[in-house]
């Protein structure tokens, strides 16, 4: 197994593994159910959407995100730091090896550095290097803009793995519109979500902001706690705010989902730390009416052990 090299992708612990394997899985039970697709009556194509893409490898840490560290990667884009060991393979790279192989490849990524390795995979899979396209860029932006292409006779599965709260809604919105893409994404309702809804429903405003950009709206100010009356001490009712559990959080924005997408798997995957703390939901949504049954057996089936 190959060292990390300074600039490689560090990111993530065995949470990390276990979205990655069932990333791993649905691809080849999604490229296998549509191998003998395009056809003269139904001509699309298929095609693998990487929003963060990285650099097509991750490495193996010591040290795992918590829903007390990688402050900075919530709104920045970049991995908080991690102990390295080695490389393995990273969503890019599993979507290349997939068999039977996609007839696209597009990786979006932000970073010049990591656009650059990722040009190399082209070498890597020769093959397959006249299917890879390479966007630099912001996640949202590139996504809106491939989103508002004819989709009629194309077909995707999207992987939306963010550091952090980089995801907008009206970016998944755009993914539902197409009504041809299935989406696998990584929620952050741990170490994102959680910890911006302070105990105190005090919350700055860039925090407020941020939450609103991920959620759509600001409903999340009547989800995110509720007001109870207590009585005090000396017979007076007190108004008691409750912030509002992780887990009916995360059943908020699976049904969220549901009001765009024909088919959202449920409930959502969890990934959790080491020591058991929750960090993200994995999500998965099929926008495709027709094929969405199909898709969410076998996401369901993935999902089960996060559960």
């Amino acid at each position: 197994m190959p060292r990390a090299r300074k600039g490689d992708h560090q990111f993530g612990g065995e949470w990390t593994a276990q979205k990655l394997d069932v990333l791993a899985k649905y691809l080849v039970a999604y490229s296998t159910a549509l191998r003998d697709k395009p056809t003269p009556e139904n001509p699309f194509q298929k095609a693998f959407i990487d929003g963060f893409a990285g650099t097509g490898s991750r490495v193996d840490s010591s040290t795992e995100l918590d829903d007390e560290s990688g402050q900075e990667s919530l709104f920045s884009g970049e991995p908080a730091g991690e102990s390295v060991e080695s490389l393995r393979d990273g969503s890019a790279r599993i979507a290349l090896r997939t068999n039977p192989p996609f007839d696209k490849y597009i990786f979006i990524e932000q970073s010049q550095q990591r656009c650059n390795q990722l040009e190399d995979l082209k070498g890597e899979y020769p093959d397959l290097a006249e299917r890879v396209s390479i966007l630099q860029g912001n996640a949202n932006d590139e996504i809106k803009r491939l989103c508002k292409r004819n989709w009629s006779a194309h077909r995707a599965v999207m992987f939306l793995d963010p550091y952090g709260m980089q995801v907008e809604w009206a970016t998944i919105e755009a993914i539902a519109a197409t009504r041809a893409i299935d989406l696998w994404l990584l929620y952050p309702l741990g170490i994102g979500v959680n910890r911006l809804l302070t105990r105190t429903g005090v919350i700055p405003p860039g925090w407020q902001r941020r939450l609103t950009l991920l959620l759509g709206n600001e409903e999340w100010r009547e989800e995110g706690y509720s007001v109870e009356k207590v009585t005090n001490l000396f017979g007076e009712d007190d108004e008691q705010l409750t912030k509002t559990t992780m887990e009916v959080l995360g059943s908020r924005f699976n049904q969220r989902l549901a009001t765009i997408f024909p088919g959202v798997a449920e409930p959502a995957g969890i990934l959790r730390n080491s020591r058991g703390t929750l960090l993200y939901l994995l999500c998965f949504a099929a926008a495709n009416e027709r094929g969405a049954p199909t898709a969410l057996k076998i996401a369901n089936s993935l999902l089960r052990r996060l559960r």
